[in-house]
This record gives C-alpha cells, structure tokens and sequence, in this order.
C-alpha cells in the first residue's frame, strides 16, 4: 500500500466520520479523497471505482432527503416546520459547536409544532422529525460505507 493511498483511506475514514459529526463536509471529503487517488492510478478500473463511488454517493445524496422526507409528509409535519428547525440547527451549530446543530433542530421543530399544534401535540411531532433526521444520518453513513468499500475493492484490485 502506498503513501497516497494510506492517506487516502486516512480521508476516507475522516469523511466517514464527517457524517455522523456534521462538522466535516462528510461525503464530498470520500468523494475527493476516491477522486484523488483515481488521478493518481489512472486507467479504467480507477475511474470504474470513482463513477461507482460517485453514483453510490449521489444516491445516496437523494435517498436520504427523499425517504425521511416522505415519512414526515405521512406524519403530517409540515416543510415550514422542517424549515424552522433547519434554521435553528444552523445557529445551533453556531452557539453551541457540533452538539448545537442537533439541540438546535430539536428545538426549531418542537417550537413550530408547538405554536402550530400545542404542547401536548408537538412532542411526537418532534419525535418524527428526530426518527427522520436519524435515518437521513444512517443512509448517508451506509452511502458513504459503501463508497469506501467500492474504493477498496478498487484498491486489491489495482
């Protein structure tokens, strides 16, 4: 194993790692680091590695907005109360660093929901909005598993 490819595999565990600590831009640090070793190998199979990689990353990119998306619709939790949270997770982030995202979000959405339904209401509001935010987490994470193992593969192959 090279030097560039140790520091590939050293991104690419710090990109995984990125997903479930949303301080590191996550899977476009996977993608880069599958990229740069692509133009450093060279030849069809490095590139067959980084356009499966890419499509795994792309999938999963519309997937994890798509399936949690569509559990809140049948939930009945609006975009504008999403939208409230995102906002607060945002200044969250700020505020409280890395942990703030997450209290912020929970924060924004119990608000929404409890202006729009009542206290009562708002909790198993809330609730669904964290299940939804956990499996957007887990399909970007299994995304991203898959990218590094088709980089892998790519890796014993070459």
């Amino acid at each position: 194993m090279s030097l560039l490819e140790v520091l590939v595999a050293v991104a690419i565990a710090i990109g995984i790692v990125g997903v479930l600590v949303p301080v590191l831009p996550g899977t476009l640090l996977v993608l880069a680091a599958v990229l740069v070793w692509a133009v450093d190998v060279g030849g069809s199979t490095a590139w067959t590695v980084f356009a499966v990689a890419t499509v795994v990353l792309a999938l999963g990119a519309v997937v994890k907005y798509a399936v949690p998306g569509r559990r809140l619709q049948d939930a009945g939790i609006p975009s504008s109360t999403l939208v409230v949270g995102g906002v607060l997770g945002f200044v969250g982030f700020f505020v409280v660093p890395v942990a703030g995202l997450l209290l912020g979000f929970v924060l924004g959405v119990y608000l929404a929901e409890h202006r729009r339904l009542g206290a009562r209401a708002a909790w198993p509001s809330t609730v669904h909005a964290l299940k939804a935010a956990g499996l957007s987490i887990l399909i970007e994470l299994l995304a991203a598993l898959l990218a590094a193992a088709t980089w892998t593969v790519g890796v014993v192959v070459t």
